[in-house]
This record gives structure tokens, sequence and C-alpha cells, in this order.
């Protein structure tokens, strides 16, 4: 059966073969050897790639990836590159307030690093660096950014601005009742950004096989990644599989969720977002819990996403990806109601895909069962389209042995919390999800909610694109 890709990466793939069905793929067919093998193609094996043959250009590197480059979360999220300054208050908490400030700091450098990169390299990804709206839709969600603008003002970071008059025409409804505005923050076609970071990796001499998928990992030195139809052996791995590592590896089924966010874009509309907004090339995120994001598209399209639909049993994966969205109804609605003058009664496509949320919403690394030469990393948590390259540059870090800021960081010390085991997990998010959803529906009619559905809906926890201060 044929697959329903991801609005961007079915784009992707007609522009860079002329057709899905064009597509030229290289399998691994015969046994290789390497000095690092990175099994996982998308952002994060490839930034992990690519920066380590940037340090060390002698060093022998090979991607492999079980379909083609970027057709998992990297290839199908909404293209909102944001950054952790509202998670500071987590980081804090995990970290301390001198790592907390560093990190909020160099997720922001990311934004511009990857901006340049693109313009070093010629990719083209619709790269737009015109900021983030982080809004309000209602009174129950006012005042939750006020105690982490203070906090990063007072470390001398903040990047966020309070909106006044102009924000429901940037921001593009008259749903936004309160906004902060930071420049740090952007959009891109994320299916180019990861396919772009393919040919540059290709053109560095990193091989690539796609269409190679692990079947099993033997330990030792060498490690031997065993494919479908050949074996490579490594002195180094690394699993850069993010929501995958469940398929292999048993220690990390209670270290993450699989949760599905889901997407639908319209036809291009340019002459009526130019009327009535959002700001072109601006991404948009409200105060939910499970959020609303959207953003415009370079030919005039307007995408909106929203997470924490599905969570999936047993944390099965494929299950959330390249497919349409089962949450079609919901979108419509949320729709309706954020761009009623917009009088968009149907979409040109949808489709969902999957986040690997953490405990904590943040990534976490380390090295797999003590084995010194195998490393891993993933728990983005719906927010890495620029922090996988921070992801990259630790993970190129610990492979290369250095002794950096990196390698030291508390992010490489493994997952620091564990979800409860099945069915408990899965009733639980249910719970959880339907406490949220009535919570905040109650609050948009401006009723108070029901005691018990604010209390499961703290156990939402920071696992969203934002801290949720507010309560």
């Amino acid at each position: 059966m044929k697959q329903h890709y991801s609005y961007w990466f079915k784009q992707a793939l007609e522009q860079e073969f002329g057709s899905e069905e064009a597509v030229i793929r290289t399998r691994l067919t015969k046994d290789e050897e390497f000095d690092i093998a990175i099994v996982g193609g998308g952002y994060t094996g490839l930034w992990t790639a690519i920066l380590i043959k940037q340090q060390q250009p002698g060093k022998h590197v090979v991607v492999l990836e079980k379909g083609l480059c970027g057709i998992g979360a990297s290839g199908s999220n909404g293209g909102c590159m944001l950054t952790w300054s509202t998670k500071y208050p987590t980081l804090k908490k995990l970290y301390g307030e001198e790592q907390a400030k560093w990190l909020v700091q160099e997720s922001e450098n990311a934004i511009y690093e990857i901006e340049d990169f693109c313009k070093t390299h010629g990719i083209d990804a619709h790269l737009y660096r015109r900021g983030t709206y982080y809004t309000s839709t209602n009174e129950a969600q006012k005042g939750g950014m006020e105690s982490v603008v203070n906090e990063l003002s007072r470390l001398g970071i903040n990047s966020w601005r309070k909106c006044d008059k102009d924000l429901k025409q940037k921001a593009g409804s008259e749903r936004h009742i309160e906004g902060y505005y930071s420049e740090a923050a952007g959009s891109v076609q994320p299916a180019l950004l990861v396919r772009g970071l393919r040919r540059v990796a290709l053109e560095l001499g990193i091989k690539i096989y796609e269409d190679s998928p692990m079947q099993k990992l033997e330990y030792g030195q060498p490690a031997k990644v065993v494919t479908d139809k050949a074996t490579v052996s490594a002195k180094q791995v690394v699993l850069a599989l993010n929501a995958w590592m469940l398929d292999h590896f048993k220690e990390f089924k209670r270290s993450i969720v699989v949760v599905s966010s889901d997407m639908v874009v319209t036809d291009p509309i340019p002459e009526t977002l130019n009327q009535h907004g959002p700001e072109k090339g601006a991404t948009v995120v409200d105060s939910r819990i499970f959020v609303h994001y959207y953003r415009d598209t370079r030919d005039g399209r307007l995408m909106l996403g929203k997470g924490g639909n599905k969570f999936s049993f047993a944390n099965q994966v494929d299950t959330m990806f390249n497919q349409p969205t089962s949450y079609l109804p919901l979108l419509n609605r949320s729709f309706q109601k954020l761009f009623p003058q917009l009088e968009q009664n149907s979409f040109a496509y949808n489709w969902s895909g999957g986040s690997d949320r953490s405990v904590t919403g943040l990534p976490f690394f380390g090295n797999l069962k003590g084995q010194s030469n195998i490393f891993y990393g993933l728990g983005y948590s719906g927010n890495g389209v620029a922090q996988t390259r921070m992801g990259g540059k630790i993970l190129s870090s610990m492979v290369l042995g250095l002794d950096n800021q990196w390698t030291r960081c508390g992010m490489t010390k493994g997952s620091l919390g564990h979800f409860p085991p099945e069915p408990f997990r899965w009733l639980g998010a249910m719970m959880m999800r339907d406490a949220v959803r009535r919570k905040e529906n109650a609050e948009d009619e401006n009723l108070k909610p029901f005691w018990l559905d604010k209390q499961l809906a703290k156990l939402a926890g920071p696992a969203g694109k934002a801290d949720k201060v507010n309560g």
C-alpha cells in the first residue's frame, strides 16, 4: 500500500526526484567496515554525522536509515523552529541555573546557526527567521509567561517582548488576547531541511544507505549493525532512532511515550493571509497543554497542527507516521475557532506524525547499557527542529571523546524519569488527555473547570512546547 507521506515529505521528494515513484535509493548490500556507524537518517543522525566529519574529516562515517532520510519525525513535523527559552524553569530545576542559562542561549544560537548553514550550503528549505508568538487564547492562560520572562530578564538572556495592539493581526487570529514575541525563532519546510542535510553529508564524504533497516546490534569491538542484507562493523555506533529506539531496546520502553501531532494545510490563499495574517514566516504557539501551532508556507498556505491526540499503546511507533490523521474533525473545529475569517471549510492535505515525549519534556543522551562505544539520544518531545543540532553537538562530542560543555551537560546522564508500565501508562494518558480537553474547553467558555480535571491536567507536566507555568 502506498504510504501517505506528510505534505512536506511529499513535496520534498517531488522536488528532488520529480515524483515519489522516481525516488532513487542506495541500499547496503554487502558487509562493510567504518570508524563510526550512525543508525537513523533524520535530523539527529545527519547533524551528528556532519559535525563529526567537520571536526575530523579523516573519520570514515556511515548513516544507515530504515526508509528514506527524513521519513520519520524530521520530515513530518510542523516546521516550527523554537527554542528552549520557555522551558527555562524545567532546565533550572534539572540542571541548575548556570547550565539552564547556557542551554537557553545555545537553543537560540541554534536558530541562527541553522540559518547560516543553509545559506552556506545552498539548502533552500524555505527557512524564515521571523520569530514566534507565544499567546493566550482565554483568560485562564493569561499571565503564564510573566514569571519565565522575569527570570530570563534577571539573567540578561530574555529575547521576549510583550505584544500589544498589533497581536491579533500579526498572529492572525482574534482569539489571541495576550502574547509575547521573540525574534529567535522561525519556520522551515522540515523535509527540505532534512533532505538538504542528506545532500551535504554526501558531499562531505559520508556514506548513506537508505532502505537498510537495522535488525539487531551486536555489542563488542567492533560493534556490528546487522541489516536485512548485510552487516556494518564499526568502532563506534550512534543510535539516532528517536522513537524507534523502542523497537529494538526494551530499556527505553518506559523512558518515553509516543504521542501523535496531527496537521492540516490549506490550499494556497496568499491574498487572504496578506489581509488577515499571520505575519509571513512567523510561527504561532498557544498556551494550551496540548498546543495549537501554526504558520504559513512560501506559497501562501496555512498549516495548523495540534499535539496530544493519540497515545500509542505499548509505544507502537509505526502507527503514528505516514498516514492521514484520525482527528480531522478536531482539527477542523480548532481551525474554525481560530480562523473564521479565512472561510476555509476543507483542507488540501492532512497527516499525522509522532513525537517521543520524555518525562521531563527534554531529550537525553548516554551510552547504551554501559557500552562505551555505543551512544544514543532521544526524547525531543515535539520540540526538536532546532534542538537536534544541539543533540548532534552532544553526540559528536561524545563520540570524539571531547571534554567540553556538551559532554559535561546534564543531558548526557540518560533518562531522568520513567512512565508507569502498561496498561497503566496508556490508561493514565487517556484519563489525563481527556481531563485536559475538558479543562481547556471550559476555560475557552470562561467557565470554571472541574477540580479533578485541573488536578489530572497537572500530570501532563512540561512535555509540550513550553512549560505550563500558569497551572
